[in-house]
């Protein structure tokens, strides 16, 4: 009501893949304004981000979509520079280093913001895993490079993971979202009440995890048709309030 809809913002979205966001309606007004400003898959070295996962196209519609009386994002109005550097196929720790290259590109291109729906702790190979001990807000290549482009002077949003459920250490955030200068971001319903799914923050570790929470159940996306639907995990609770 206030109008506050991202203008003048630069956000950085670093994900697994943008699917058909230049054919989505929902996403009409930022193409047609020319409110994507770089793409850029980092996996592949390629220059364009449609063909890949959906992942990140629904984070995105979070942000900005903008269908009038259907649904509209949290920042409709704001620039956005599209990022993948998840391999969806496997997981290895080359990634942190492509998330680390597009934070490097956020920086450059004069970023506000990253928002990431991305987190690392288990590996394919178990002896590279990030151990609950190294996920202290300063020991993984990711973490530090985080907290380094908070640094910078961006405001870096992660989400807190959806192993909040388990039984093990797993069940502990993932980085980068341990990091002391990183918004974690948890999930609750639209009670109000923690999701059984976001994961927990430190323990006994003088940190206060995850700094924010915001619906990460039910929350409205739209699908590759514009329509909206629901979808549930920290990966939409943070663009949600990163918009915000």
């Amino acid at each position: 009501k206030m109008g506050f809809r991202g203008q003048g913002m630069d956000i950085a979205i670093i994900d697994a893949g943008f699917f058909a966001y230049q054919t989505n309606p929902a996403l009409d007004s930022v193409r047609m304004n020319n409110q994507v400003r770089m793409e850029y898959d980092f996996v592949n070295k390629e220059t364009s981000v449609n063909e890949d996962n959906a992942h990140g196209a629904n984070c995105f519609t979070i942000l900005a979509a903008n269908t009038p009386g259907v649904i509209v994002g949290s920042a409709p109005k704001a620039n956005y520079y599209l990022f993948k550097t998840e391999e969806t196929a496997s997981e290895k720790p080359i990634e942190e280093e492509f998330w680390i290259f597009a934070a490097e590109r956020a920086d450059s291109a004069g970023a506000d913001m990253i928002s990431s729906s991305l987190g690392y702790s288990d590996f394919d190979d178990a002896t590279q895993n990030i151990t609950y001990t190294q996920r202290d807000g300063n020991t993984a290549p990711i973490t530090i490079a985080a907290d380094l482009a908070a640094k910078k002077g961006m405001i870096v949003m992660n989400s807190a993971g959806n192993s909040g459920q388990l039984t093990t250490d797993l069940k502990y955030m993932m980085c980068p979202a341990d990091g002391d200068s990183v918004v974690a971001v948890g999930s609750v319903n639209r009670n109000g009440i923690i999701s059984a799914f976001s994961s927990w923050g430190p323990n006994g570790k003088g940190k206060m995890k995850p700094n924010i929470v915001s619906m990460g159940e039910g929350t409205v996306l739209a699908n590759r048709f514009g329509n909206p639907v629901k979808g549930n995990g920290t990966s939409y609770s943070n663009p949600n309030i990163a918009g915000l």
